[in-house]
């Protein structure tokens, strides 16, 4: 079988330190183009993957014949790059929040759908072994009836992880859209939407830019979600978090209570009311820090979904519910009102 031939369209530390990297990994794809509107950037980048290098996404999808495109873009890029990658009959795997809008969602799945392509977005959490096995034993009743929730996404903030450093997109709201809540935050409603099997419902939203320094967007979030049953719970984002990053997720349940990514040594800790303690020695996440997983898993999945023609598992409609989890914190933050999310 020939291999899939796959553009990058945005050559920033997400491509580089994820995308680039499991798609040259993965011997079913090809990367044959990329792009980045800093020139040395993306040329630095061809020359490193063996591709043609663009700094126009428009000229790449005129002139390339691809089947697959990661858009690695600003925020309130995603939507306009995806759909253009679209309706050029190209899958494509689209970077978090996948838009700034609900509007914006739609019609990236509407488009996805017209061409008949595929469209996964990044959500890279439901692929950590923890929380995979969370997922199982809520599922399984192993914790009974689930009654609470709290999840954390910290790290001291993007100038540590972007390749523009302090000068970073990530702090202009014209083109980040949303700070600390659409970079961390919609990861773990994403996450809680999926451990968790069900829909969040009602958000009242704290969001705050207290921290950095000329930038427009938020830093510091925290969110009180209620779940379709009535789980209640916590989630906070912050790019304040230092010296280390805080990824930790922690269900209560009428039996015992599930850690995940809470412990050095063990990314799950399952503690029972009888007693018990089970420690899991599983694969680490994924992290900005060192000592994470290498793979994020979720180019592996986007091929095989393409190969195999299944559906992602987190396709557009996926995608959306948790974007809508974000723009419910900020509505309800800006109307000091809890904010329903309405199906």
């Amino acid at each position: 079988m020939n291999k899939l031939k796959v553009a990058v369209i945005g050559c920033g530390s997400i491509a580089q330190n994820r995308h680039l990297i499991e798609y040259h990994n993965n011997e079913q794809a090809e990367i044959v183009a990329v792009c980045d509107k800093v020139e040395s950037r993306a040329k630095a980048t061809a020359i490193q993957y063996n591709a043609k290098a663009y700094t126009s996404y428009q000229q790449l999808l005129a002139m390339e014949d691809i089947d697959a495109v990661s858009v690695c873009l600003p925020n309130a890029l995603h939507a306009p790059v995806t759909i253009a990658a679209l309706t050029k009959d190209c899958h494509v795997l689209c970077e978090k929040p996948m838009a700034t809008s609900r509007e914006e969602a739609e019609k990236m799945i509407v488009t996805a759908k017209d061409f008949n392509k595929k469209l996964m977005i990044a959500h890279n959490q439901r692929f950590a072994s923890s929380h995979e096995k969370a997922r199982d034993l809520i599922a399984s009743g192993a914790i009974g009836k689930v009654t609470s929730f709290r999840t954390t996404f910290g790290h001291g903030g993007p100038e540590g992880w972007s390749a523009d450093g302090s000068d970073s997109w990530f702090f202009r709201k014209d083109e980040a859209f949303i700070g600390a809540m659409g970079d961390l935050g919609v990861h773990k409603a994403d996450l809680l939407r999926y451990i968790l099997n069900e829909e969040i419902v009602d958000v009242a939203g704290f969001i705050e830019n207290n921290v950095k320094e000329n930038s427009t967007v938020d830093d510091n979030a925290v969110c009180i979600l209620r779940t379709e049953s009535g789980i209640i719970g916590t989630l906070a984002a912050s790019w304040a978090y230092v010296p280390n990053e805080d990824n930790s997720t922690i269900i209560y349940g009428e039996k015992g209570t599930l850690r995940m990514e809470d412990d050095p040594e063990h990314a799950l800790i399952a503690s029972y009311r009888d007693g018990e303690v089970v420690k899991y020695q599983l694969g680490k996440i994924q992290t900005n820090d060192a000592g994470g997983q290498t793979s994020s898993c979720v180019v592996d999945h986007f091929i095989d979904c393409i190969i195999e023609n299944k559906e992602p598992l987190i396709n557009g409609e996926e995608g959306m519910r948790s974007l809508e989890v974000i723009l419910a914190a900020l509505q309800s933050n800006e109307t000091k009102q809890i904010t329903t999310i309405v199906k």
